[in-house]
């Protein structure tokens, strides 16, 4: 599976991807306001690609490396997950290297996500969780209008605000 925009690829992890998903998701700036078990080696970061594999086939996630169409290495994924039983809703996760930080690209591969979603998967609703301190995070919602769910929450993560994007009908 694999969508493209006009800069972007997103498209599937695979075993290729160890080192970059190493420096992806062990990334001190991006793992400030996540809440995770980072990969600390490549066997760690082999093992989560094996999961987003089996979890992608499953159909339990649509999981996408963001990189540059003329460049092999991903600086990001994306992924719509923890849907609901009757497949009408999903939350949208996504991390970025700092170094593409404020140049639009998570902006780019948003559109493309929210569009497959909506399109493609046929859901109702996606929502997304952030810290509340994560302003970048923040600001990338409000522009793709998502709303933020004043009374929602993140069960056991009380710095986490919710934001939730409806269909248009």
């Amino acid at each position: 599976m694999k969508l493209e925009t006009e800069r972007l690829i997103l498209k599937n992890i695979n075993e290729t991807h160890v080192e970059d998903i190493l420096k992806i998701r062990s990334n001190e700036v991006t793992n400030q306001f996540v809440k995770r078990n980072s990969p600390k080696n490549n066997y760690d970061a082999l093992q989560f690609i094996l999961t987003i594999k089996e979890k992608t086939q499953n159909n339990q996630t649509a999981y996408f490396g963001i990189a540059f169409k003329d460049q092999p290495n991903l600086i990001g994924t994306i992924c719509l997950w923890n849907f609901s039983e009757d497949r009408k809703t999903a939350e949208v996760g996504y991390e970025l290297l700092p170094d593409y930080h404020r140049k639009g690209i998570m902006s780019e591969a948003l559109k493309a996500v929210l569009k497959f979603g909506f399109n493609e998967l046929y859901l109702r609703e996606i929502i997304a969780i952030t810290s509340q301190f994560n302003e970048n995070s923040k600001g990338l919602l409000l522009k793709h209008h998502f709303i933020l769910e004043e009374g929602r929450t993140d069960e056991g993560f009380p710095d986490n605000i919710v934001f939730s994007l409806h269909k248009k009908q």
